[in-house]
């Protein structure tokens, strides 16, 4: 059995829950170049997984009162609606070119983040946070369809832009990315053929254990600067992971 892939993702989701994000960018790659059949069991499993990191994360934001529900809940309605319109939208439109933009749109982020900037202004006010969140949830459950993978590497991009405070921009994306993350789950589980149980039980495991621990860590332990900075450098790397896995 392939003990050392659990052990991977142990580490994965570690880091990924600081950020708000599931994994699911790494965790499908890596099932696929394992041996796992990509359709009937990579995906399957590397979406429960991005599931459980995400929810796991968001039960100690939540706990520890860092998720700004003003933004996640109409957020996470956009993120839950919009992407069925995608999918349609993904046998007319081509998909590079939005990957493409997409990319450049996280880099710049990652940049941003590093250099410690921060808009001017006082920050958003409640009908200033509705709004955004439904118009960015709607905009971006649309690509995630039409995309086909999850939105976590978007959202935490657009809500530091937007001014939203590292450790809460994590947090929120945290629960807008699993209520995203939750339809994806049950559409692809009708997809899976002959799971390997013991490999699913094991990753699931691992997978709980890293969220819980890094989102325990980022939610305590980590100061504002380390958290932009890990922002800044796992932004870029998913920048660079969309323009060679999809765009080249």
């Amino acid at each position: 059995m392939l003990l050392w892939v659990p052990l991977l993702f142990l580490g994965i989701s570690f880091v990924f829950s600081m950020l708000g994000m599931g994994g699911g960018v790494l965790y499908i790659p890596i099932l696929f170049w394992v041996g796992l059949r990509f359709k009937t069991e990579a995906i399957p499993l590397g979406v429960l997984l991005n599931v459980l990191t995400t929810a796991s994360a968001s039960v100690t934001y939540i706990r520890d009162k860092l998720v700004d529900w003003r933004l996640a809940l109409p957020f996470g309605l956009g993120m839950l609606v919009m992407p069925p319109l995608g999918a349609w939208a993904d046998l007319t439109m081509p998909s590079k070119p939005v990957i493409l933009l997409f990319a450049l749109f996280t880099a710049v982020a990652g940049v941003l983040s590093l250099s410690g900037w921060k808009p001017k202004g006082a920050g958003m006010g409640p009908r200033q946070k509705l709004a955004m969140g439904l118009l960015a949830g709607a905009i971006l459950g649309f690509f995630t369809g039409l995309l086909g993978r999850g939105g976590g590497a978007f959202v935490v991009p657009l809500l530091l832009m937007a001014g939203v405070p590292g450790k809460m921009a994590a947090a929120t994306s945290s629960v807008v990315v699993t209520a995203a993350a939750l339809s994806t789950f049950f559409a692809h589980l009708l997809t899976a053929r002959n799971p390997r149980w013991g490999l699913w039980l094991l990753c699931c495991a691992a997978v709980l254990a890293g969220s819980q621990a890094g989102s325990r860590y980022m939610a305590t332990q980590m100061k504002t600067k380390m958290v932009h900075t890990l922002f800044g450098l796992l932004l870029l790397t998913v920048a660079a992971l969309l323009i060679v896995m999809d765009v080249l």
